[in-house]
């Protein structure tokens, strides 16, 4: 298993599991593409990578004119794509649904669900026509879409939406060779998920600490499954924080 520097494409690459899986996939022999809204921390996660061949396209993964303008950059720079890391993504304040405002909801779709469908049909489309054809789509789910937290509405639908189009990508990627598979991440240590350093709400009605991993470990998983063969697919991926409270959860 080897990238023998094979085009990844990262989104959400400023920070978090999106930063740390594009320094682990460089470390892979990958080349990178990163896309984010905020283009000087995505040339922070080029540099931290040593990549200095490296595309950073400033995105908004919820409008179809910025997707389409970066898979255009891809091509034009690459002339192919092995591998989306399907991982931009937002939340929403805790509340419960009928304090939510519409307004927050459908920012947290458009970018988690809508944002992650636009991004896999720009990378179906041009694995499907280049040559050789294929290549991976790995999205990024949660444990929150099959055990979710109080007060995540928004986040939990969305991810659970995440999961069904990992499978529907899955079936209709395989005339092309496209392969598609998820990670599904519970308590890495990044800035959306900090307050669970200082106590979140539970199933029965508590406030507790939860215990976080280093995101680092999130990024060795996304590095493995991308560097599968075509031929083998990691599908659904949980990578979490050994004594969070999961396995007993609701």
């Amino acid at each position: 298993m080897s990238a023998d520097g094979k085009i990844v494409l990262v989104t959400g690459a400023g920070s978090g599991i999106g930063r740390a899986s594009a320094l682990a996939l460089a470390k892979a022999g990958f080349r990178l593409a990163l896309a984010g809204r905020r283009l000087d921390a995505l040339e922070e996660t080029a540099a931290l990578a040593g990549d200095d061949d490296c595309l950073c396209v400033s995105t908004d993964v919820s409008d179809t004119a910025s997707v389409d303008a970066l898979f255009k950059s891809v091509e034009d720079k690459f002339g192919r794509l092995d591998v989306l890391f399907n991982n931009a993504g937002t939340n929403a304040p805790g509340k419960t649904i009928d304090e939510l405002t519409p307004e927050q909801w459908k920012t947290v779709i458009d970018v988690n669900l809508t944002g992650s469908f636009l991004c896999a049909r720009g990378a179906f489309a041009l694995m499907r026509r280049q040559s050789p054809q294929g290549g991976r789509i790995i999205n990024n789910g949660s444990i929150s879409a099959y055990a979710p937290r109080p007060g995540s509405a928004p986040y939990t639908a969305s991810k659970h939406a995440i999961s069904g189009l990992t499978k529907t990508i899955s079936l209709d990627g395989r005339p092309f060779d496209i392969a598609c598979g998820q990670v599904d991440v519970g308590n890495a240590a990044t800035e959306l998920a900090a307050r669970m350093a200082t106590g979140v709400p539970q199933a029965n009605g508590e406030i507790a600490v939860e215990p976080l991993m280093d995101v680092s470990h999130v990024g060795d998983a996304v590095a493995h499954m991308a560097s599968l063969p075509l031929s083998a697919n990691i599908m659904f991926l949980n990578v979490m924080a050994t004594k969070m409270p999961f396995a007993g959860r609701g």
